[in-house]
C-alpha cells in the first residue's frame, strides 16, 4: 500500500506539472496569437455602413427594385438567402450584402453612399452629383483622390463578400496579385444575375471572364499549338487560382513543374539520366499558353536545342532552312524531328545506356 501510494503521489505530481506545463504552452500560444491578430485585423478593411441606418427588410427593397429582383431571383445567392438561410446575416436578404437601407430608402435613393452598391458607374455629364455615403457601394468611383473614404470602393465591397466567402480557395486572397492590384470581386463576378453556368461570372465562362483583362493570353490561345482551353477541355482555373496563391502567377501548385506534372505524370521522373533544363523548369522549352511551334515549344527544333548545346561536335553545326528535306543541303538531323530524331527521351531516360537520351 505504501509503495502504491508513493507511485500514485509521484504520477499525480507529475500529472500536475505536465498539466501546468501544457497550460503555460497554451497560454503562450494564445498570447502570441493575441499579439499577431490585432495587426492582421488592422489590415483588414472594416465595412462602413451609413451612420444611423437600420435594417428595413427585403420586402421594402423589392418595392422599388423589381427589375433587379427578376434577375437576382435566378442566382445561387437568392436561393440560399430566401430558401435556406444558414444564419441571421443571410436572412437579411438584400441587406446582407448592401447593408442597412433605411437611410437609402427614406432620405435620398440617389445617394449611393447610403447603401452598398456593386457597380462601376460614376456620375455622367449633366447628372446630379450622387451622394455615395448612405449605403455600401461596390464602385471604383466611390473614393476619389483627395476625398474622404466612405462606404464604397474595392476594399469595402470585397469585405462584404468575404463575410461569407473567406478561407478555403480564398485563403491567400489578401496580399495576392489581384488584391494588391485593386481588383474587386465584382470585376469578375456578377452577384445579381446568372450569366454563367457556375460561379456567377460576369461572362459566360471562366476563360472569357479572365480574357477581359488578360488579352495577351487570349492571343496566345489562338496560336497554332495551344492548350485545349478554346475547345472547352480545360479553363484558366485548372492551372491558376484567381483568388490567391503563394506563387506570383497564382499557380495551383508550388512550382511550374509540379503544376505540369499534375497532368503530364510521365514527365515527373525521377530518371536515371536527368535532363537539367527539364528538371529546372518546363518553361525553359515550352510556352504554357500557346505557341506557333509544335508542342508549345518556344523555338523550333533544332534551334531550341542549340541554344544550350553549342560547344563541340555535331550540335555546334549551324542548321538552317537549306538543311531541311526540301532544301539544297538536306540533313538527316532536320529531316525528321530535329535533335529528337536520335535523342528521343529529351525529358529523361531510365535506360542504363541512356546517358545521351537516346533510349
Amino acid at each position: 500500500m505504501k509503495t502504491g501510494t508513493r507511485f500514485t503521489r509521484l504520477f499525480a505530481s507529475r500529472g500536475v506539472r505536465l498539466t501546468a506545463g501544457l497550460l503555460l504552452i497554451h497560454l503562450g500560444v494564445g498570447l502570441a496569437q493575441a499579439a499577431v491578430l490585432p495587426a492582421s485585423a488592422a489590415n483588414a478593411p472594416l465595412i462602413r455602413f451609413a451612420e444611423g441606418a437600420e435594417y428595413i427588410g427585403e420586402e421594402r427593397c423589392l418595392a422599388c427594385h423589381t427589375v433587379e429582383n427578376d434577375k437576382f431571383s435566378h442566382t445561387t445567392h437568392a436561393k440560399a438567402f430566401r430558401l435556406n438561410p444558414k444564419n441571421d446575416l443571410e436572412r437579411r436578404g438584400c441587406e446582407a450584402c448592401h447593408g442597412p437601407g433605411s437611410r437609402h430608402a427614406n432620405e435620398n435613393y440617389m445617394d449611393k453612399s447610403l447603401i452598398v452598391s456593386f457597380t462601376r458607374e460614376s456620375t455622367k455629364a449633366g447628372e446630379q452629383q450622387k451622394d455615395k455615403s448612405l449605403i455600401v457601394g461596390f464602385t471604383r468611383e466611390a473614393t476619389k483622390p483627395g476625398e474622404a473614404a466612405n462606404n464604397n470602393g474595392p476594399d469595402q465591397s470585397n469585405a462584404v463578400c468575404l463575410q461569407c466567402h473567406d478561407g478555403n480557395q480564398r485563403i491567400f486572397w489578401r496580399s495576392s496579385t489581384h488584391q494588391t492590384s485593386g481588383l474587386a470581386c465584382t470585376d469578375c463576378h456578377n452577384p445579381m444575375a446568372k450569366f454563367s453556368a457556375t460561379g456567377l461570372q460576369k461572362a459566360n465562362s471562366i476563360s472569357e471572364t479572365c480574357y477581359s483583362c488578360h488579352q495577351q493570353q487570349r492571343m496566345e490561345f489562338r496560336k497554332r499549338s495551344h492548350m485545349p482551353l478554346p475547345e472547352g477541355k480545360m479553363s484558366c482555373v485548372d492551372c491558376h487560382n484567381p483568388h490567391g496563391s503563394p506563387t506570383k502567377p497564382l499557380l495551383k501548385a508550388d512550382s511550374v513543374n509540379q503544376l505540369c506534372y499534375s497532368c503530364h505524370q510521365e514527365k515527373r521522373g525521377p530518371f536515371v539520366w536527368e535532363h537539367a533544363p527539364v528538371r529546372e523548369s518546363c518553361l525553359n522549352c515550352h510556352s504554357p499558353h500557346g505557341s506557333n511551334q509544335e508542342k508549345l515549344l518556344t523555338t523550333p527544333r533544332p534551334f531550341l536545342c542549340q541554344q544550350c548545346h553549342t560547344h563541340t561536335t555535331h550540335q555546334n553545326n549551324l542548321l538552317t532552312q537549306a538543311n531541311t528535306a526540301s532544301g539544297t543541303l538536306p540533313d538527316e538531323r532536320v529531316t525528321g524531328r530535329g535533335c529528337s530524331t536520335c535523342h528521343a527521351q529529351v525529358h529523361g531516360s531510365n535506360h542504363p545506356a541512356g546517358a545521351r537520351m537516346h533510349r
